[in-house]
């Protein structure tokens, strides 16, 4: 993607969010790095920012986004390349520079789309790279369905993608986790498929009885495949509801704990020195639409290290502001969506406004109490 590249620039008068503090000053980007912050704006030259927010690129770990361009109704398949085009430029829209597509690997249901569409998914994003038209720098994570009878010969192709950062270990049989509640199953079920009563408890023993046959033997074959000698994934246990399932998580050596659903299993996470990802539209909207903990109740427990859009890119940055209701201050904010998802999957070059990183930056403006994301660079180079 080609765009106009201004070598060296100074930017002033910005509302500077660093990882530590937040003031009015300057910054001078140079061959695509921070070279200089200032604080205050006297007697200096440059673009004037008339005090908005000059915040770090957003780094997405986990965000299903693609999906709905690869699906947008149900039954109505969209093309591959298509659909890559329209979810990169709605997540640099979003102020995210850096990101991990989500793509499921495996499903419970029969004829998943997401089976059908996995190879022809990866290579797309394959190909728009090399192609040079991704705006936002695109990596993988992979979501791995344990219940899945085919899961290893769907992974192990994949297993050493050069840009996959991260796997996650998912367990979305009914009953447990995300779906205690097998009420609210029926309700979600019913409404996306329209499957009756009796529909349900047919898929209900099917999915008991994949989980019983395949979901333990996949978890220990895909540890070994991820924490081989030659290269290290970071994993994540997705959807943890008891200490049992942190437990479990540590045993197979993750390191980060998705979408824990209840408070207990959320401090026993930080007992274990587990970074917690929420999802931002559970923080925006109040509340789980699966009935299970809120964002907003562990942010206040001090228990909330990452936000991820999942499924919802603009809930990114106004899910970090919305933390500041929560006890926390801007910087740890904004922490949880530059920084700190920075760190987790290894890359120690962006992810904060600081000399010598990567000036992957965005300006954003409040409006009507929501950041509103006007100018978005990487790298030192407008995107949006």
């Amino acid at each position: 993607m080609n765009f106009t590249q201004v070598t060296e620039f100074t930017i002033r008068n910005a509302r500077i969010v660093t990882a530590d503090q937040a003031f009015t000053g300057s910054v001078n980007v140079g061959h695509g790095e921070f070279s200089e912050l200032t604080s205050g704006c006297h007697g200096l030259a440059g673009d004037d920012w008339h005090g908005d927010y000059l915040l770090p690129g957003l780094v997405e770990l986990h965000t299903d986004n693609v999906e709905k361009h690869l699906l947008p109704r149900p039954k109505v398949g969209w093309p591959v390349q298509s659909a890559i085009l329209a979810h990169d430029a709605q997540v640099v829209a979003a102020g995210i520079t850096t990101v991990l597509d989500a793509i499921a690997v495996g499903d419970l249901e029969p004829d998943s789309f997401r089976t059908q569409t996995l190879q022809a998914c990866v290579k797309g994003f394959d190909d728009a790279r090399e192609a040079g038209l991704l705006r936002a720098e695109h990596y993988l994570h992979l979501r791995l369905e344990l219940g899945e009878q085919d899961l290893l010969s769907l992974f192990a192709p994949l297993a050493r993608h050069p840009r996959l950062k991260l796997v996650s270990l998912m367990d979305h049989t009914p009953g447990q986790r995300q779906w205690t509640d097998l009420d609210a199953y029926r309700i979600q079920v019913a409404g996306r498929h329209g499957w009756c009563d009796e529909k349900v408890d047919a898929m209900l023993k099917i999915f008991s009885d994949r989980q019983q046959r395949f979901a333990s033997q996949n978890r220990e074959k895909i540890r070994h495949l991820c924490h081989d000698n030659t290269q290290v994934i970071p994993l994540a246990t997705h959807d943890d509801t008891t200490p049992e399932h942190v437990f479990e998580g540590v045993r197979d050596g993750v390191s980060i704990s998705e979408f824990p659903t209840t408070l207990v299993a959320a401090q026993c996470a930080r007992e274990k020195g587990l970074a917690i990802v929420m999802g931002a539209p559970n923080c925006v909207r109040g509340g789980s639409h699966s009935g299970n903990v809120a964002a907003a109740e562990l942010a206040r427990h001090g228990l909330l290290d990452i936000l991820s859009s999942d499924y919802v890119p603009a809930s990114l940055l106004h899910g970090a502001f919305l933390l500041q209701e929560h006890g926390y201050s801007l910087p740890q904010a904004i922490a949880t969506v530059s920084r700190t998802p920075a760190r987790k999957i290894g890359m120690s070059d962006r992810g904060e406004i600081a000399v010598g990183l990567r000036a992957d930056f965005l300006r954003v403006r409040m409006f009507q109490g929501v950041p509103a994301v006007i100018g978005v660079w990487k790298q030192g180079r407008q995107i949006a």
